[in-house]
C-alpha cells in the first residue's frame, strides 16, 4: 500500500473516527438518566427550543455535563502530553505525578480556612497546589537524574500523603466540605453552563500554548543538548509548558474534582497509532481524551442503573491503572541490574542485644497501654487504670477500661504486629526494601474483599476475614505474577503494586458510595482506623492468626536469611526457592488480610516497623522477628492514642497518622536508594 495513502488512512481513522465516535457517545452521555430522551428531541432543543421538561433537561442539565466531560477529559489529556515530553517519561501525567492530590489539598484546604479568596472556582489555589506539588515531585524523585519508574513512584506516594491530609481535613471539618467527597472522586455533574463558561477560556489558554510550542516540544524529545545546540531556551520552553500542564488540570479539578489517568491513556493511544509530532499529538489526545472520559461517565450510569452518582474518577481509575501496568511492565528493562534490593536499608546499625531490647519494647507497650487506657475524653490517673485491674476502681472506670479501652489498645498492638511480620516476610522473601503490604498492593484486596462480604454478598461478619483473605490472595496473585516477568526488581515491583491498588481502590470507591456510607465514616474506615474496636474483633480476626501463625514463622523464619543469598546460593543450600518463597508470601498475605478486617487499610507499618528492627538489631531474620512484631504494635498502639487525644473530642483515624510518618519515609528510603 502507498506510504500517503495509508497515512490518509490512520489519520481518518485516528481524527475522524474519533470525532464519529464523540458525537455517538455524546447522543448516549444526553439520552442516560431517569427519563429516555428521543433523538428527535435531543436536536429539536438545541435547534428549536420549547419551554418543556424534556428540553430544559437536555439543555440545563444534560448537555452542559456531556460538554464539560468533553473539555475535561481533552484538557487532561493535553496535560498528560506535555508532561511526558517535558519529563521523559512516558508514564507522567496530572495523577501519577500527584497534581492532581496537590490541587485537591489546596482546594480543601481553602474552603475550609480561607472560604474569603475561593473566588473562580478555586483556580488560583489549585494551580499554586498543583505547581508546588509538580516541583516536590520532581526534586524528590531526583530532577533531572530521575528514571520514569522513580518519577512516578514519587508521584504516587506523594499523593498518598496528600490524600491523607485531605481526609484528615474532610473528617473534622465535614460541614464545611459537604459535597466535596463525590467531587472528590471527580464527578461530572453540572446544573448549569456555569462551569463550562467558566472553564473554556481557561483550557483554550492552555490548549493555544500547547499549540505554540509544539515545535518546540518536538525539539525537546531530542534531548536537552540538541535542543540547547539549536538556539532553544530550554528552561524557559519547560516552565511555560509546565504551568500550561498544571493551568489545564487545575481548571478541570476546580470544576470536576481530581480525575485520574486520562492523561495517561489517551496521549499513549495516539502514539501507539504512530503520531509523534506534537501538533497531531495534542489534537487526537484531546479528541480521544474526550472519548475516554464520556465512556467513562457512560458505564458509571450503566453500573448504577438507579442514578445515583457514582464518582467518574472511579471509573477511570479501573480503566487507567491496568494501562499503567501495561506501560510499566513494557519499561521493565529500562531499571538497571542493580536495583535488585538485596541490600536492606539501615542493616546493622546498632546490633542491640534482644535478651535488653525485648524486656525493654514489652515494657515500653505496658506503659504505652495504661498511659492509653487513662487518656482522651474521659481521662483520668494511669494509676487508676491500673488499679481496675485489680477490681480497686469502681464499677463504672473498671467496665469503661476494660470493655473499651483495653480492647482497643490490644486491638492496636496485634493489627500492628501482624502487619509488621506481613512486611518483614514480603521484605525479605522479594528482597525488596520497598516491599509493604499496602505498597504491593495486598490491603487494597483485602479491603475489596471484606467491603463486598459486608455489602454485596451480605452474609455474617464471621466471613470477613474470608473475603479479605481472598480479596488478599488475588491481588497478590496478580501483583506476584506480574512482578516475576519484572525479575521482582523493587521499584518496579512498587509501582505495580501501586498500580494494582489503584485498581483495588476504585472499586473500594464504588462500594462504599453503593452501600451509601456517611462521608466520615467512609474515609474513616478507607484510611484504617481502630475507633469503636473490641474484644470480638481481637478474637475474630486478630487472636487466632497470631496462634496460627507465628509459631509457623519460627520455624520458617530462617529461610529468609538464606533467601537474601540470592536464588543461585539458595538452590544450592538445598532451599526449594520457589516452594518456600510461595509459601511464606502467602502466610504474609493472610496476616495483612487478617488485620484489613479487624481496622481496615492501614499502610506503612509493615514497611517502617522492619526497617527500625534492622537499625537496631542488624539484618539476621530470627531476631528481627520478635523486634518487628513489638515495634509494629507499638508504633500503631502510639497512633491510636494519638488519633484519640491530638484533637479530642474528635479522632483522626490511626491509618491517616501512621500514613502522614510512612509517606514521607518511604520518599526518604526511595532517594537514599537512588544515592
Amino acid at each position: 500500500m502507498n506510504l500517503n495513502l495509508k497515512q490518509t488512512i490512520i489519520a481518518v481513522l485516528t481524527f475522524g473516527g474519533g470525532t464519529a465516535l464523540l458525537c455517538l457517545l455524546t447522543f448516549i452521555h444526553i439520552n442516560q438518566g431517569n427519563v429516555s430522551i428521543p433523538l428527535g428531541t435531543v436536536v429539536d432543543a438545541l435547534l428549536n427550543p420549547q419551554d418543556t421538561i424534556k428540553h430544559h433537561t437536555v439543555r440545563i442539565l444534560r448537555l452542559p455535563r456531556a460538554v464539560m466531560g468533553i473539555l475535561a477529559g481533552g484538557a487532561l489529556a493535553v496535560s498528560g502530553v506535555i508532561l511526558q515530553t517535558v519529563t521523559k517519561n512516558p508514564l507522567s501525567s496530572a495523577s501519577t505525578l500527584g497534581i492532581h492530590s496537590g490541587t485537591y489539598f489546596a482546594v480543601v484546604l481553602t474552603t475550609i480556612f480561607f472560604p474569603f479568596i475561593m473566588f473562580a472556582n478555586g483556580i488560583v489555589t489549585a494551580f499554586l497546589g498543583g505547581i508546588l506539588t509538580f516541583a516536590a515531585v520532581y526534586l524528590l524523585s531526583g530532577a533531572g537524574n530521575a528514571t520514569p519508574v522513580r518519577m512516578v513512584l514519587a508521584g504516587m506516594i506523594v499523593t498518598f500523603l496528600f490524600s491523607s491530609l485531605t481526609s484528615v481535613l474532610q473528617i473534622f471539618y465535614e460541614n464545611e466540605t459537604q459535597g466535596l467527597f463525590l467531587w472528590g472522586s471527580g464527578t461530572l455533574i453540572q446544573n448549569n453552563w456555569d462551569g463550562v463558561q467558566f472553564s473554556l477560556p481557561l483550557i483554550a489558554a492552555g490548549m493555544l500554548t500547547a499549540f505554540i510550542f509544539s515545535k518546540k516540544m518536538d525539539t525537546l524529545t531530542l534531548g536537552d543538548d540538541v535542543a540547547t545546540a539549536l538556539g532553544q531556551n530550554v528552561r524557559i520552553v519547560k516552565l511555560i509548558t509546565i504551568l500550561a500542564a498544571v493551568l489545564l488540570t487545575s481548571v478541570t479539578v476546580s470544576v470536576v474534582g481530581p480525575i485520574g489517568f486520562v492523561g495517561l491513556v489517551a496521549p499513549h493511544i495516539i502514539k501507539l497509532i504512530g503520531y509523534r509530532s506534537h501538533i497531531p499529538l495534542v489534537i487526537g489526545s484531546f479528541l480521544w481524551g474526550g472519548n475516554v472520559l464520556l465512556l467513562a461517565d457512560i458505564l458509571a450510569r450503566i453500573i448504577d442503573p438507579s442514578f445515583s452518582e457514582l464518582p467518574v474518577g472511579a471509573i477511570t481509575a479501573l480503566i487507567g491503572s491496568p494501562w499503567l501496568i501495561w506501560l510499566v511492565m513494557r519499561m521493565k528493562q529500562s531499571q538497571g541490574s542493580g536495583d535488585t534490593g538485596t541490600i536492606m536499608a539501615g542493616s546493622g546499625e546498632v546490633n542491640l542485644s534482644l535478651k535488653k531490647l525485648l524486656p525493654l519494647l514489652g515494657a515500653v507497650i505496658v506503659l504505652t497501654i495504661l498511659v492509653s487506657m487513662s487518656s482522651g475524653n474521659y481521662g483520668f490517673e494511669p494509676l487508676v487504670a491500673w488499679d481496675a485491674f485489680f477490681g480497686a476502681s469502681n464499677e463504672f472506670i473498671r467496665n469503661f477500661i476494660l470493655n473499651l479501652r483495653l480492647p482497643r489498645a490490644l486491638v492496636a498492638v496485634f493489627s500492628g504486629a501482624i502487619l509488621a511480620v506481613s512486611g518483614l516476610i514480603f521484605q525479605g522473601v522479594l528482597r525488596n526494601p520497598l516491599a509493604d503490604p499496602s505498597v504491593i498492593g495486598i490491603t487494597s484486596g483485602a479491603g475489596v474483599g471484606a467491603l463486598m462480604t459486608m455489602y454485596v454478598f451480605s452474609v455474617s461478619a464471621v466471613w470477613i476475614p474470608v473475603g479479605a483473605m481472598i480479596g488478599a490472595f488475588v491481588f497478590f496473585l496478580i501483583v506476584m505474577g506480574l512482578g516475576a516477568k519484572a525479575e521482582f526488581q523493587p521499584t518496579i515491583l512498587a509501582l505495580l503494586g501501586i498500580g494494582v491498588s489503584a485498581f483495588g481502590s476504585a472499586i473500594i470507591q464504588i462500594l462504599v458510595v453503593q452501600a451509601d456510607l456517611g462521608v466520615a465514616s467512609a474515609l474513616t474506615w478507607l484510611s484504617g482506623t481502630t475507633y469503636a474496636k473490641g474484644w470480638s474483633q481481637l478474637l475474630q480476626y486478630l487472636l487466632w492468626p497470631v496462634i496460627l501463625f507465628i509459631p509457623l514463622l519460627v520455624f520458617y523464619i530462617k529461610t529468609l536469611d538464606v533467601l537474601s543469598l540470592g536464588d543461585d546460593t539458595a538452590k544450592g543450600l538445598g532451599l526449594r526457592v520457589r516452594s518456600v518463597r510461595f509459601q511464606m508470601a502467602m502466610i504474609a498475605t493472610l496476616l495483612a488480610a487478617c488485620s484489613v478486617a479487624a481496622v481496615g487499610s492501614i499502610g506503612f507499618v509493615g514497611l517502617i516497623a522492619p526497617h527500625v528492627a534492622r537499625l537496631l538489631v542488624g539484618s539476621a531474620n530470627q531476631k528481627l522477628l520478635p523486634v518487628t512484631m513489638l515495634l509494629g504494635g507499638l508504633l500503631l498502639l502510639v497512633a491510636d492514642l494519638f488519633s484519640r487525644t491530638l484533637l479530642a473530642p474528635n479522632e483522626i483515624p490511626s491509618g491517616i497518622l501512621v500514613a502522614l510518618i510512612g509517606a514521607p519515609y518511604f520518599l526518604w528510603l526511595m532517594k537514599k536508594r537512588a544515592a
